[in-house]
C-alpha cells in the first residue's frame, strides 16, 4: 500500500547525501530477481517469500559493522520449509543464511543470497522436569524462557547482556556466554541435546537412543569423516594439548575442536561442533539445556577506582571471595552510561582515568550471602577506592531498584557508547579474553594501542573471566579511516595472541571479523581441521558462506556499514535490535530498528533513485501506518530511541494544512464529537455487526483505510449518558473519567455497575470521596490528536484539558485520577510539549493519578475484601509500563482474585485507541501469543486497566469479558451476598 497522500515526496529526504558506497545500486529496485522469487514461491507459497526492496533491506543490517542485502528472504515456518531451501540451494548452487533475533555483532546474521528468517514461528520453550531442563525452540529470547523457568527456581546459563533481545538458536549458535557464564555455565556445558538440521537436509535429533544408528544409516560419510577426524587429533598430542588449554579461558574463535575430544560417537561430536558453529554447519531447530539453580539472594556494589589498572588488579581478590560477576567499566563507557534512563548525571563528568568494578554475590539463602558480602567487605577494605561523584557509595546493597540500575547500565555499554559515536560514524564492537591474571596487563596495553591508533575508545566486560570489550567508531566511507581500523586490528591480534596467548574472540564468536586472523590464533594445522570440518559437513558450500571462515585477509574489510545521518530522534540508533522484541508489529511489517534501517538506506541513495522510490511507496504501511506509535521501544532501548514518536511525526509531515485544521476544528467542537460518538455505538447496538463490517468497509474504500474505522464484531454498546452524581464538598480527588469511558460502555453482556459507577463507590467505600466535575464532556487528554500527528488539534485541546484541570483541582490542591492508563499518561506526560509557558507552569502544578494507583495506594487499606474470585488473568498496558504502575495493577487484581495471571507473552496490544480499527491486522499480530495462552485455559475474570486495551484483548481472544481492574474490585468489596461473578455478565 502506497503512501496515503498522492504524493509519497512528503518523506523523500530533502538533502542530497555524501559517498556511501553501501548503498543499494539502482537496478535492484524491483527487489528479488524473477526467477528466484517465482522458484521460491512455487517452493514455499507465496506468504513465506519476502521479495521486495524493503523487504530485502530492511534485513540487511544487524547489530553488526556489516551490510550485505540479500537475494530473497524466506520466513519459514517449520522445519520442512528449512529442508526445502537447503535442497534448492543445493540444487541451484546457492548460499543460505539462517537470521533470528539479529543481534550477533560480527555479521553472522546477514547473507548476500537466499537469507532464512527463523524468528517469527519458532518461539516456545517446554519445562522438563520441574525446571531442571528446558525444550526451547531458536526463535525464543533468553529473558522469555528465563521467565518461564523462574517460577521453577531454575534459569539458563548463558546470560548475554542482550538476553531482553537474543534468541537461543543464536546463544547456541554463537556459544554466547555473558557476566556469570564463564566456561562453566555457557551453552556448550549445558546444552543436554539438541536437534539439527544439516546441509543435505538430514534431521538430527541428539537425544534418541538410536540417533547415531540412524544417522550412520542416512549419513555414513559424515559419521566416518567425523571419527576419522577424531582419531587424528587424539593422536596429536601437543595438539589435545594445545586444544585444552584454549578453552580454559572463554573461547569462540573458530569451531570447537574439543568436540572430538569430548565426544565419542558421531552424533555427540556433532553435538558440539554445532554449538559455536554460527550456523555455518545446519539449522539449529530445538535446543534441550541442562538449567540451574536461580540464586535470588544478592548483593552487589559499584566500585570506583582511580585507574583501569586499579580496578583491573582488584579482579582476582573478589573472585577468590565468590563472586558471581565482577563487570568492569571504564571513564568513557561510565560517562557515556549518563544516556540510559536512571544512570546519575554526575557520571558526565568523571575523570577519564576512573574505572568502575560491579561484583554481585548471588546465594541460595541469606546466611550464604551473608558470608559472601563479609568476604566482599573485607576485601573492600584493602582496595584504593575513589568517590568522584556524590552517587558513589562505595559499598554493597542488596536494594534490587539500586541493583537493577547497576546493571542497566553496564549491559547498556554497546548502545550507549555507541549512541554517543561522532555522527556518521561506524561501530566495531569486539571482544577478547586474556587469563584473568593478566588482565591489568592486557587493559594497559590495550589502552595503548588505541590511543597510537588515534582511537577515542571506550572499554567494558567480564573481568571476572579475564573477557573484555572495546568499541572503535570510523567512517566506512573513508578510506584513510578504513585502512586506520585495518592497521589496529592486525596489531591488536598480534598482541592478543603473541603477548598474552588470549583468544581473539571469547563470546561474540568469529563472524566476518576474525575470519583473517583464525590462523594466528590457532595455528595452520588446527586451522586447516576447522575448513576440512567445514567440507565435511557442508560439501555444497550451502551454509553462511565467509561468515567463519574465509582465506581473503582482507575479508573484515568488505561490507562494512556507514551510518547516514537521520532524524535526529533516531540517529544515535545502532542497530542492536533490543527495540524489536516488544514491538506490536514485528510480525506484520517492520520493527522500530527495521523502520531506521529503510530510513537510513534512504539517505544513502542520490537524489531521484528508484531505490528511494520504492521504499517510499511500501514505508507508508509497512512502518509509519502501522506503527502503534506506543513508544514501548524506548523503554527497551538503553538510549530511549523513540522510535513510535518519530513515526507520529511522519504522520504529521504526511498531513496537509487542510487535514490539520479539520483536526483543530474537532477539538475545538469536541462535545459534539463525542456526543456523536456514542449516539453512533448506541446506534450501532441496534444493528448486525455483518451490516456495520460491510458499511465501514465500504467507507473506507471510498475515503481512506486509515481514516475510516473498520467496525469490528463484538463491540460494546454505549456509556450511560450522564455520569453518576458526586459532590464537590469533601471529595478527596477530581475524578477524570477518560472520553473513551463517556462513550463506550461495558463488555457485551455486562449487566454490573459502570466504571464511573464503580469508581464512585468505591472510592466512597473507602472515605476518598471523589468528584466528578460537571463539564467534562467535550475535554480528551489529547492523545486522539497527538498519535494520528495532528499538532495543532493536540494543542488545542492539550491547554483545554491543562486549563480545566487547573480549575477542577483548585489550582492543584487536590490529585486528578484518571480512569484509562493511556490517558494517565497523555494528561502526565504527553500534553507538555503542545503547551504554552502559561499553562506548562498549571501542569507543573498538577498531580494526575492513575486509577489503579489511587485503588491500590489510597483505597485499599480501607476497605474489607468480602468475597474474591478463583482465578484473573491480567494484561497491563503499554501506558501502564512507561508509568511504572504494573505493581499496582496487580495489586488490585489479587485483592479480588485467588489467582492472578500475567501471560509471559503480554505485550502491547496495539489497538492504541483507534488504531486496531482502522488496522485490525496490527492487533492480531501484536497479541496473538499472549491470546495463546489466555484461551489455553478458562480464568473467572479477564482484567486490564484501558477500555480500549481491554476491547482489543476481547477482539484478540474471542472472548467479550475484558474490564477494569476497578470494577472487579468494586464487586469483590461490595456488602452484603454477591449478586453476581466477576465474569462479563456479572455484577
Amino acid at each position: 500500500m502506497p503512501l496515503l497522500e498522492p504524493d509519497p515526496a512528503s518523506l523523500r529526504p530533502a538533502a542530497a547525501p555524501g559517498a556511501a558506497p553501501d548503498r543499494v545500486p539502482g537496478r535492484r529496485a524491483a527487489g528479488t530477481p524473477e526467477r528466484l522469487r517465482a522458484d521460491l514461491i512455487a517452493l514455499l507459497g507465496a506468504e513465506k517469500v519476502r521479495h521486495t526492496i524493503s523487504d530485502l533491506v530492511r534485513h540487511a543490517s544487524d547489530a553488526s559493522p556489516y551490510r550485505f542485502v540479500p537475494q530473497a528472504v524466506v520466513v519459514a515456518e517449520n522445519v520442512d520449509d528449512v529442508s526445502a531451501v537447503l535442497a534448492y540451494a543445493r540444487d541451484q548452487g546457492r548460499h543460505v543464511v539462517f537470521r533470528a533475533a539479529g543481534t550477533s555483532l560480527n555479521g553472522q546474521a546477514q547473507g548476500e543470497d537466499i537469507l532464512v528468517e527463523v524468528r517469527r514461528h519458532w518461539s516456545g520453550i517446554e519445562v522438563l522436569d520441574d525446571g531442571a531442563r528446558a525444550r526451547i525452540r531458536p526463535g525464543t529470547t533468553v529473558l522469555r524462557a528465563n521467565a518461564a523457568l523462574a517460577r521453577h527456581g531454575r534459569l539458563l546459563g548463558p546470560d548475554p547482556a542482550s538476553a531482553l533481545a537474543c534468541t537461543l538458536g543464536g546463544v547456541v549458535a554463537n556459544n554466547a556466554s555473558g557476566m556469570t557464564a564463564g566456561t562453566t555455565r555457557n551453552s556448550y556445558r549445558t546444552l543436554a541435546s539438541l536437534t539439527v538440521v544439516l546441509p543435505s537436509g538430514t534431521v538430527v535429533d541428539t537425544a534418541r537412543p538410536d540417533a547415531d544408528a540412524r544417522l550412520a544409516r542416512a549419513e555414513p560419510a559424515l559419521c566416518a569423516g567425523l571419527l576419522a577426524l577424531r582419531a587424528e587429533i587424539e593422536a596429536d598430542v601437543e595438539l589435545v594439548a594445545r586444544i585444552r588449554a584454549k578453552y580454559e579461558i572463554k573461547n569462540t574463535n573458530g569451531y570447537r575442536l574439543d568436540a572430538f575430544l569430548d565426544g565419542a560417537t558421531p552424533v555427540q561430536i556433532l553435538r558440539g561442533l554445532m554449538v559455536g558453529s554460527e550456523g555455518t554447519l545446519g539449522f539449529l531447530a530445538e535446543t534441550v539445556f541442562d538449567t540451574l539453580p536461580l540464586d535470588r539472594h544478592t548483593a552487589g556494589a559499584l566500585l570506583f577506582f582511580p585507574t583501569l589498572r586499579a580496578a583491573a588488579a582488584a579482579v582476582p581478590r573478589f573472585n577468590e571471595a565468590g563472586a558471581r560477576a565482577v563487570e568492569l567499566m571504564d571513564g568513557n563507557t561510565l560517562r557515556a552510561s549518563v544516556r540510559v534512563a536512571g544512570v546519575p548525571a554526575d557520571w558526565a563528568g568523571l575523570p577519564q582515568e576512573t574505572t568502575a568494578l560491579l561484583v554481585e554475590f548471588r546465594a541460595p539463602d541469606e546466611a550464604a550471602l551473608d558470608a559472601y558480602e563479609r568476604a566482599g567487605r573485607a576485601v573492600l577494605t584493602e582496595l584504593e577506592l575513589v568517590r568522584p561523584v556524590a552517587s558513589v557509595s562505595n559499598d554493597f546493597t542488596r536494594d534490587p531498584a539500586v541493583l537493577g540500575g547497576y546493571w542497566k547500565a553496564r549491559k547498556a555499554f554497546v548502545t550507549a557508547v555507541g549512541g554517543s559515536r561522532p555522527p556518521g560514524t561506524t561501530l566495531i564492537t569486539e571482544d577478547f579474553a586474556v587469563p584473568p591474571a593478566r588482565l591489568a596487563d592486557a587493559c594497559t596495553a590495550l589502552l595503548e594501542l588505541q590511543s597510537r591508533h588515534g582511537f577515542d575508545t571506550a572499554v567494558a566486560g567480564h573481568a571476572a573471566h579475564g573477557n573484555l570489550h572495546f568499541l572503535l567508531a570510523f567512517e566506512a566511507a573513508k578510506p584513510d579511516d578504513v585502512a586506520r581500523y585495518a592497521a589496529f586490528m592486525a596489531e591488536f591480534c598480534r598482541l592478543v595472541v603473541e603477548r598474552f596467548d588470549g583468544s581473539l574472540k571469547a563470546e561474540h564468536a568469529t563472524g566476518r571479523n576474525m575470519t583473517p586472523f583464525l590462523a594466528l590464533e590457532w595455528g595452520p594445522r588446527a586451522t586447516e581441521l576447522m575448513w576440512r570440518i567445514k567440507e565435511l559437513v557442508d560439501p555444497w558450500g550451502v551454509l553462511a558462506p565467509r561468515v567463519l571462515l574465509d582465506r581473503d585477509p582482507r575479508a573484515h574489510l568488505r561490507g562494512l556499514k556507514t551510518l547516514p545521518g537521520i532524524e535526529a530522534a533516531a540517529d544515535p540508533c545502532i542497530e542492536c535490535g533490543f527495540c524489536e522484541p516488544t514491538c506490536p508489529s514485528a510480525d506484520l511489517t517492520t520493527t522500530p530498528r527495521q523502520r531506521i534501517v529503510l530510513r537510513r538506506e534512504m539517505l544513502r541513495q542520490p537524489a531521484g533513485s528508484p531505490v528511494t522510490t520504492a521504499l517510499l511507496d511500501s514505508y507508508g504501511y509497512d512502518a509509519v501506518d502501522t506503527c502503534a506509535g506506543d513508544s514501548t521501544c524506548a523503554l527497551d532501548c538503553p538510549v530511549g530511541i523513540d522510535t513510535g514518536a518519530l513515526m507520529k511525526d511522519f504522520r504529521h509531515q504526511r498531513h496537509t494544512a487542510r487535514e490539520e485544521s479539520v483536526a483543530a476544528g474537532a477539538a475545538r467542537h469536541f462535545r459534539a464529537v463525542e456526543r456523536l460518538a456514542r449516539l453512533a455505538v448506541a446506534a450501532a447496538g441496534r444493528l448486525d455487526d455483518r451490516v456495520l463490517t460491510a458499511v465501514t468497509g465500504a467507507a473506507r474504500r471510498a475515503v481512506r483505510p486509515d481514516l475510516v474505522p473498520e467496525w469490528l464484531p463484538r463491540m460494546p454498546g454505549p456509556a450511560a449518558r450522564r455520569p453518576p452524581g458526586t459532590r464537590r464538598v469533601g471529595a478527596a480527588a477530581v475524578y477524570y473519567p477518560a472520553c473513551v469511558n463517556r462513550i463506550f460502555g461495558g463488555p457485551a453482556g455486562y449487566r454490573g455497575p459502570s466504571l464511573p459507577e464503580a469508581m464512585v463507590a468505591v472510592s466512597q467505600r473507602a472515605g476518598r470521596p471523589v468528584w466528578i466535575p460537571p463539564d467534562v464532556a467535550g475535554t480528551c487528554c489529547a492523545t486522539i490528536w497527538q498519535s494520528k500527528g495532528y499538532r495543532r488539534g493536540t494543542a488545542v485541546m492539550a491547554n483545554r484539558i491543562v486549563e480545566a484541570a487547573w480549575g477542577w483541582t483548585a489550582g492543584g490542591r487536590l490529585p486528578l485520577v484518571v480512569d484509562a492508563s493511556s490517558c494517565t499518561l497523555g494528561l502526565a506526560r504527553e500534553v507538555v510539549p503542545y503547551l504554552t509557558p502559561a499553562n506548562r507552569a498549571l501542569h507543573d502544578g498538577l498531580t494526575v493519578v492513575d486509577s489503579v494507583v489511587w485503588a491500590a495506594e489510597h483505597l485499599l487499606p480501607h476497605l474489607a475484601v468480602v468475597r474474591t474470585a478463583g482465578s484473573a488473568v491480567l494484561h497491563p498496558t503499554c501506558a501502564m509500563a512507561h508509568l511504572g504502575d504494573e505493581k499496582q495493577l496487580r495489586e488490585v487484581a489479587e485483592a479480588g482474585a485467588r489467582e492472578v495471571v500475567v501471560p509471559d507473552d503480554a505485550g502491547c496490544c496495539a489497538f492504541a485507541g483507534d488504531r486496531g480499527m482502522l488496522h485490525r491486522e496490527l492487533t492480531e499480530s501484536a497479541t496473538a501469543k499472549e491470546a495463546a495462552e489466555v484461551t489455553g485455559r478458562r480464568f473467572d475474570a479477564y482484567l486490564s486497566a484501558n477500555r480500549m486495551c481491554e476491547i482489543g484483548m476481547d477482539q484478540a481472544t474471542g472472548h467479550p469479558g475484558y474490564r477494569s481492574v476497578l470494577l472487579a474490585l468494586e464487586w469483590a468489596t461490595r456488602p452484603g451476598p454477591p449478586d453476581g461473578h466477576p465474569g462479563p455478565s456479572g455484577g
